[in-house]
């Protein structure tokens, strides 16, 4: 994740030790003081949703998969996490509150010392249900909206999805329970980005995660439905003006970026622009400490059936199951080819990712979506945006020549 509004405004968060290794100059309690060293990772506990999405990178279905890891089965993988140092289990599915055992389940994390957060489409999400996770310890939930009413329920699959979904934000709202709002840009609903953003402003919410599409699961079906690189620049130009803009108002808007590492490089040239040179080397060398594309070192995934994952997009490739070997053992475990050549991916990196200067703040961005497009793990991400001269250095002093 990128944070722009810390890069650009200087909000503090509690992730900016998690993050940056900033944990010392916020004035926020912090996740953890010091960047992390062992990956947050994505639990999707169930298969199950009781939507249907297009863009699912887990391909839920309505009906409950067989071979979910039981409650105890859950438990004995949160006790070898706890040991291992994971800092976050992220409860997501399908949808994680058709499990009865979920508020069992983060509390068990949280008595662990593991922070538990939830990652729902929000329908679900009644005062009784909220009541219980909140009181066995969970301490955010990331509510999905990907579009306004119309473009959203299609989107989703069912008429009456959004508003149901911001019943379920008002709701974590009402208790106190820290809640964002998820938006996954397409084509199809890149037209709703400033109205999703005046939307959250005006249902109090304060934390904007904007994703972009991943090749994975329902998404790579869809993949034609991204954006062209031009028009994702733009959009991300739009997010950056606007969370500046709420800034400037007061409003203290939390947004992040996720899932391509381009985001980083523009960033860094948005402020160069809009900043000046002082600014665009301080956000370099946050972004540089953040490490760029954590597919396989700081995020991780566990589907139902306790497969492990590279990061929860890439559910087509297993590095091992927990009900084998414990997760702490596969992800420790770098004979594994695939997991091996992406923690030295430097080395293996082509064409325009192999010679830009912005290498080390975005590490190729996402490799899913190379292999999947191109068929070549180690190909250009086809949703990098940047132009040639921002890629070799000719346009502006590169923040790397002091950062470095």
């Amino acid at each position: 994740m990128i944070s722009i509004s810390k890069l650009l405004c200087g909000l503090d968060a509690e992730s900016d030790g998690l993050r940056y290794d900033a944990g010392g100059e916020s004035k926020k309690p912090q996740i953890t003081q010091r960047k992390q060293r062992k990956p947050v990772v994505v639990w999707n506990l169930t298969k199950q949703c009781n939507l249907y999405c297009d863009h699912c990178y887990a391909a839920a279905d309505t009906e409950t998969a067989t071979g979910e890891l039981s409650t105890e089965e859950g438990k004995r993988l949160l006790n070898d996490l706890a040991d291992y140092g994971i800092p976050v289990v992220l409860f997501s599915g399908g949808e994680p509150l058709v499990r009865d055992d979920l508020a069992e389940l983060v509390g068990y994390a949280a008595d662990r010392g593991i922070r538990p957060v939830l990652s729902t489409n929000g329908t679900l999400l009644t005062e009784e249900r909220v009541e219980r996770l909140q009181r066995a310890g969970l301490k955010y939930a990331g509510v999905s909206v990907d579009g306004l009413r119309e473009r959203n329920d299609a989107f989703r699959g069912e008429e009456g999805a959004f508003d149901a979904a911001l019943d379920g934000i008002r709701t974590c709202l009402d208790a106190g329970l820290k809640t964002g709002l998820r938006y996954t840009i397409t084509d199809r609903n890149a037209a709703d980005l400033e109205g999703v953003v005046d939307l959250l402003s005006d249902v109090g919410v304060d934390r904007f995660c904007f994703y972009h599409l991943d090749y994975g699961g329902r998404g790579a079906g869809i993949r034609d439905a991204d954006l062209p690189p031009a028009e994702k620049r733009e959009a991300i130009e739009r997010l950056c003006d606007l969370t500046r803009d709420y800034h400037e108002r007061g409003e203290e808007i939390e947004t992040l970026l996720v899932g391509n590492y381009a985001d980083a490089a523009f960033v860094v040239e948005y402020a160069r622009e809009h900043l000046g040179e002082v600014a665009a080397e301080r956000i370099f060398e946050y972004l540089r400490r953040n490490g760029g594309d954590p597919s396989g070192e700081r995020v991780a995934d566990v589907d139902y059936q306790g497969n492990v994952h590279l990061t929860q997009f890439w559910q087509g490739y297993s590095l091992g199951n927990v009900r084998d070997r414990p997760f702490s053992a596969i992800w420790e475990d770098d004979s594994n080819p695939l997991l091996s050549a992406l923690r030295n991916r430097e080395e293996h990196l082509t064409g325009r990712c192999a010679d830009c200067r912005y290498q080390s703040v975005c590490r190729g961005a996402s490799r899913l979506r190379a292999l999947t497009a191109q068929d070549d793990l180690f190909a250009p991400d086809p949703q990098c945006y940047l132009d040639e001269s921002e890629i070799l250095g000719d346009a502006g002093t590169t923040p790397s020549a002091s950062a470095d």
